[in-house]
């Protein structure tokens, strides 16, 4: 008995393991890793998966299958040895060769909710109108696509070149879900080689002639980060695409994981087991097989597609599960594989709480004890690396966060997706009464997006144009749903772009704030008449002169590459972050406009002077304030620009936009004014309101007839 699946659809299926007909029966071969892995038996002759024999027209919603709702099949909320649920300590990662839908699989896995890969209301309000990008910077950072979040997928090889994490879900089961780059037998090579470069000694690449020049140093990075996801995997899922069939890219890939030990060996025994029927020797690769839509390649016996599935038996990794990343068929397999996975996890991790004894009473109240030093809230500190292209974001990332986490590289344009790389900041808080400096020492959760370069719209390759167009998409997202945005810029060309300017317009429309980071200042001379700060209060100045609102924004000088004033931008951009969304108080806020409405009156809207009541906070993040006033109209725009200035001055909101909203008050509305601005008139008299018109009718033209007698005596 087997479950087969389709996406979202599932079927069971009741299989006979003696019945020796291709077409009609098959054998149940996906069965638990330890027995896939075996090579002690004689390879079997080929048949067609189970998934291709089910029939399509019954199927039901895999979330109602009784995998996902049997008492089995335990879940996570109830035998977690951490209590966690949604299956965090789980990793998978998506490996294979280049251009085998790696990307558009890890779309498929993702999870929408918790990721928030969803289309942003900015973007439908703007989009209705036909204006999604129309922003202060005009056409110089907008991109003729909108990112919902996802990876970005192209039929060119080689798109994808960093490591991407995310939150992954098929139906139930919860996961971390990794993305790598395409491993091959050249990059392969360039990894274990120091010099890089040359044929691996599989015979070479299959993708030779679609490889990017971009050196053996980039192709070394990229399989960095494709090794350190396969260490931290507890599954791989080794992707290749079934129509082109086993490749020596696909063989490379095989005998370097291999040689990882992700792949457990044949001389598996039975002797090895443990009590509970597991073996200490499963091997946790599995092969999937990509973009075999539809039924038509499983009723033809002469498909090239069967053959292939036969020659894949040649890695000795099982079976492949056939799937289809970009229609969604076959998920339900891949998360029974997840499932069985975690489940065995679940049971070695209390198996070693129950051996190593640990009290669990002194762990916890250690964990609180500690807990308690921690003011800050749990929700990380979300900040969007941001700016043109090779000024240095990547390396600041990594100088940062201490660690290769993404590519870095003189050539331009090598960040394209955004990487999401989350981790926990030490700084030192706000001292207490009866702490020392030991005690407040406080660790703060950060989620820093390494972004792509952006650059004008007119000057974006042609070749390319898809993906980068994507690239800047995916980035204008991510500064968009940061809370704080870092431009960095680059100092050795002394002046700020307008591209730059630009991109400094389109975080104050979206909300955000803002904090500059200067890089590159290794690259400057400095002299006692010349030092940082004063390069720092001349960017300032420069911003100033073209964006007001900017005024007194913090700029940080650093070296990204030597790491020089690195320290000091976290606790530049955490200020910024509590400014920005710091709540006035009501009482605070009226004196604040009493005062200022004594420094200069108020002026004469609609031919009435007016009278500023009060004002209240609307919301944070972004600063949100209502003034109430005596008049309906449009205030001036520099009054508006005095407050605004007066506003900064007194509070220090610098560096991002503060939102003062000039309306009228309910209280002095003229009750006797209905809707369209029309005096009321009672209903009183003979007659009624239409009598007394017809009257008054009657008498003007009584007054009109003798004024034009009048006027023929004269």
């Amino acid at each position: 008995m087997f479950w087969g699946g389709r996406g979202r659809r599932s079927v069971r299926l009741v299989v006979s393991r003696t019945a020796t007909t291709a077409t009609t029966t098959a054998r149940a071969t996906i069965l638990p890793l330890a027995v896939r892995a075996s090579a002690s038996t004689p390879t079997p002759t080929f048949q067609p998966p189970l998934h291709t024999l089910r029939n399509r027209n019954t199927t039901t919603p895999y979330n109602n299958c009784a995998w996902y709702s049997s008492t089995n099949v335990t879940s996570g909320r109830e035998n977690s040895f951490n209590n966690n649920d949604y299956g965090d300590d789980f990793v998978v990662s998506i490996l294979g060769p280049p251009n085998a839908g790696k990307s558009t699989l890890f779309n498929r896995l993702q999870c929408k909710e918790r990721n928030k890969t969803y289309r942003l209301g900015s973007h439908q309000r703007r989009g209705a109108g036909g204006n999604r990008n129309r922003t202060r910077g005009g056409g110089r950072i907008s991109s003729k696509r909108v990112s919902r979040g996802d990876a970005i997928v192209s039929p060119v090889a080689g798109t994808t070149r960093d490591r991407r994490e995310c939150w992954g879900r098929i139906g139930g089961t919860g996961f971390v879900l990794m993305d790598t780059a395409g491993v091959d037998g050249d990059r392969i090579r360039a990894l274990v080689s120091p010099s890089g470069g040359g044929k691996a000694d599989s015979g070479g690449s299959d993708n030779d002639a679609h490889r990017h020049d971009d050196g053996p140093a980039m192709e070394r990075a990229m399989m960095e980060q494709t090794l350190e996801a396969a260490k931290q995997s507890d599954l791989v899922l080794l992707l290749w695409d079934a129509r082109v069939g086993v490749t020596q890219d696909l063989m490379a890939t095989a005998r370097w994981l291999r040689k990882l030990g992700k792949i457990a060996s044949s001389t598996t025994d039975d002797a090895d087991a443990d009590d509970d029927g597991s073996s200490n020797n499963v091997s946790n690769v599995v092969v999937v097989a990509n973009k075999l839509e539809g039924d038509s390649w499983a009723q033809n016996e002469d498909s090239p597609v069967l053959e292939h599935l036969h020659d894949v038996l040649r890695l000795g990794l099982g079976e492949a599960i056939p799937i289809s990343a970009l229609q969604g068929d076959g998920m339900a397999d891949i998360a029974i594989l997840i499932e069985q996975l975690k489940a065995e996890k679940r049971k070695r991790k209390q198996k070693q709480h129950e051996d190593d004894h640990v009290d669990e009473t002194e762990t916890i109240h250690a964990e609180n004890k500690d807990g308690d030093n921690d003011t800050n809230d749990s929700k990380p500190l979300q900040i969007a690396i941001i700016g043109r292209q090779n000024v240095g974001k990547s390396t600041l990332v990594n100088t940062l966060v201490q660690d290769n986490r993404v590519l870095a590289g003189p050539t331009p344009g090598l960040t394209r997706d955004a990487i999401a790389v989350e981790w926990y900041w030490e700084h030192q808080g706000r001292q207490q009464d009866g702490q020392d400096k030991a005690q407040q020492q406080q660790q703060q959760l950060v989620r820093l997006v390494d972004t792509a370069g952006i650059r004008k719209l007119a000057k974006r390759s042609t070749k390319d144009d898809a993906i980068e167009d994507m690239a800047v998409a995916d980035a204008l997202r991510a500064m968009k749903v940061a809370e704080v945005a870092v431009l960095v810029l680059d100092a050795e060309e002394l002046y700020v772009q307008r591209q730059e300017l630009a991109l400094c317009s389109a975080v104050l429309d979206e909300g955000r704030s803002l904090v500059i980071a200067a890089n590159k200042m290794d690259l400057l001379e400095m002299s006692a008449e010349y030092s940082p700060r004063d390069f720092a209060n001349n960017v300032r100045e420069q911003i100033e002169e073209r964006i007001p609102i900017l005024r007194n924004i913090p700029v940080v000088p650093i070296s990204g590459l030597t790491g020089k004033g690195v320290s000091e931008l976290l606790p530049t951009v955490l200020d910024a972050r509590n400014r920005w969304s710091r709540t006035i108080a009501t009482g605070l806020l009226n004196r604040w406009l009493a005062e200022v409405v004594t420094g200069s009156r108020p002026p004469v809207v609609n031919g009435v002077r007016a009278k500023l009541k009060y004002i209240i906070q609307t919301k944070g993040r972004p600063p949100t304030f209502i003034i109430f006033s005596n008049v309906d109209g449009k205030f001036p725009d520099p009054y508006l620009r005095y407050l605004t200035k007066h506003f900064q001055d007194s509070f220090g909101f610098f560096g991002m936009p503060v939102r003062l909203v000039v309306k009228s008050s309910s209280k002095g509305k003229n009750p006797y004014k209905d809707s369209s601005g029309k005096k009321k008139r009672g209903g009183f008299g003979i007659g009624g309101r239409k009598a007394r018109f017809e009257r008054r009718i009657k008498e003007f033209k009584e007054k009109s007839r003798k004024s034009k007698r009048s006027e023929q005596k004269r």
